[in-house]
């Protein structure tokens, strides 16, 4: 699974340095009470389902079909309907023993960017490509636009197959846009769970029937996350999640800490970033509360925003991801270092570099009086992806809770889509 590390200097010291290990030691009493009661009256539905498998048999029936029959997959979702597939599904193509033999391409244009679209339908055979519509609600506006457009692509340019074979839907139960679309043309219909909100649904169908046709398995992902879980319920004290809670919002309230950097060092984490930014950024910002998400990727954004976390204001928390890379990636040639000057690199690999590079950047951080913590996982395996996808939405929860706001709810986006409905019914009238 994970391990998770705040350096050669142990928290409380890090925080008493502060003054605020007293505050610490009483928020992480809070949020020990919270989970404990959180474990003894049922958890969360996104983290109690982790323990089931009985969906997956109907996941993975629906992946094959995809699978054998289609060489492109258009996942329509936007948010929690995309965003947490698309981190699942980015450690598929680093474990080619896990995917052998599977070739559809997965095609997440979640952005709704008008010439993104133009350029997927243009590069695509419509006749050799799956849509998968994904909407909790069923009326999302992105991704009800998208359908249509995907139909008449394919109707428009031509496929030998039914309309009904190029479709999936998941959305809640009842009397929906989406559903009532998926019944008319005849095409199977996933239930999105009532009990799970759309950011906190990558364990569902939502995240997992991409990861399916991905190749990956969706039972070790549950599998891991069900391993986090267990350590959460066991010893709520010394979790990952309730801990760094208590640190944020200690953080938060004490030392004028406002923002929450993630930071891994593997591209193959470059989504969960913006899987996170949206869980962390939509669950906490309300009545004036919450800390902003940065994304980030070691090592290329040490040359882009490293100089303002160093030696810019000391409103941010850093949290790291890291992978073992030594020895890992190609080899430098020794020769060709020492010819030029660059004998601290000579013959290692650049996984040295990147694991050196992290190491020293962490260090840094932590001498400038930063807060650092590193997650430290050993390997980019599914087991590893569930179980980080499970404690940072436990994390999210109980600093929610800290902080007095719903995680669960969403309020302030309501109006601006009240209004764009406006907007484009004036747009209507006007043609």
């Amino acid at each position: 699974m994970f391990k998770v590390n705040f350096g050669n200097t142990d928290l409380l010291t890090q925080l008493d340095e502060r003054g605020l290990s007293l505050r610490f030691q009483d928020n992480l009493a809070r949020a020990t009470a919270f989970a404990q009661e959180m474990v003894a009256n049922g958890l969360p539905a996104f983290a109690s389902q982790s323990a089931s498998s009985i969906d997956l048999d109907e996941m993975d029936r629906l992946a094959d079909r995809i699978r054998s029959s289609f060489k492109h997959l258009i996942v329509l979702g936007t948010g929690g309907s995309s965003l947490g597939a698309q981190a699942a599904i980015a450690i598929a193509r680093y474990l080619p023993e896990n995917i052998s033999g599977q070739n559809t391409q997965i095609h997440t244009p979640d952005s709704v960017c008008p010439f993104e679209m133009d350029r997927l339908f243009a590069g695509l055979n419509p006749a050799q490509t799956h849509i998968l519509a994904v909407s909790k609600s069923g009326t999302t506006a992105e991704t009800l636009a998208q359908l249509l457009c995907c139909r008449s692509w394919i109707e428009r340019v031509g496929t030998n197959r039914q309309i009904a074979d190029h479709f999936t839907f998941i959305t809640e139960p009842g009397k929906r846009a989406l559903r009532s679309y998926a019944e008319t043309i005849g095409a199977p219909v996933m239930d999105h769970p009532t009990d799970v909100g759309g950011r906190f649904s990558v364990l569902t169908n939502v995240g997992l029937l991409p990861v399916a046709v991905s190749g990956l398995s969706t039972r070790a992902i549950r599998q891991g996350a069900t391993s986090a879980v267990n350590a959460f319920s066991t010893d709520s004290q010394t979790s990952a999640a309730v801990v760094g809670a208590a640190c944020l919002y200690t953080l938060n309230q004490h030392a004028g800490i406002n923002q929450t950097l993630l930071m891994p060092y593997a591209e193959a984490l470059r989504a969960f970033t913006r899987w996170h930014g949206q869980l962390w950024g939509e669950s906490l910002g309300k009545d004036g509360m919450g800390t902003t998400p940065i994304r980030a990727i070691g090592p290329v954004d040490q040359h882009s925003q490293l100089q303002l976390w160093l030696d810019g204001p000391n409103d941010k928390f850093c949290t790291f991801i890291t992978a073992p890379s030594y020895g890992a990636g190609p080899r430098i040639d020794a020769a060709e270092a020492h010819a030029y000057g660059l004998d601290y690199m000579a013959g290692l690999t650049i996984g040295d570099t990147v694991t050196c590079q992290s190491k020293a950047t962490q260090e840094t951080l932590r001498k400038k009086g930063r807060m650092v913590r590193e997650f430290v996982v050993d390997g980019l395996t599914e087991e590893n992806i569930g179980a980080l996808f499970v404690s940072f939405m436990l994390e999210t929860v109980l600093t929610a809770n800290l902080m007095g706001v719903d995680a669960y709810d969403q309020p302030a986006v309501e109006e601006g889509k009240v209004l764009t409905r406006e907007y484009l019914a004036k747009l209507g009238d006007k043609d």
